[in-house]
């Protein structure tokens, strides 16, 4: 099946929505999420950098988790990275404020 390119965030976040529909994926995505703001307000803070390196091992490790074991799909990641980023900082902040619910009806 042919996905669809995407040009823009607008038009991708949707999609990406789609392919985050299991509870469990997306407590993963919003731990993996918080954990990568966590580390980043550390290693500033702190001024140990290591924390850096831990970023991207922190997020993707619960996102793909969520994604190759409960949504059963490939990461948006690999063909769209920077939409996806962005689009996991959005998710957490929608669930954050209660603009999306963790469970998908």
């Amino acid at each position: 099946m042919e996905q669809k390119e995407f040009k823009t965030l607008a038009e991708f976040y949707p999609f990406y929505l789609s392919e985050h529909r299991n509870l469990t994926s997306r407590i993963l995505h919003f731990i993996g999420t918080g954990l990568v703001i966590l580390c980043f307000i550390t290693a500033i803070l702190f001024h140990t950098y290591l924390f850096l390196l831990a970023m991207p091992v922190v997020g993707y490790g619960f996102a793909w988790v969520g994604h190759f074991f409960f949504e059963k799909n490939k990461p948006a990641t690999f063909k769209y990275p920077r939409f996806s980023l962005a689009s996991d900082f959005i998710l957490f902040w929608d669930l954050l404020s209660g603009k999306q619910a963790f469970r998908v009806k």
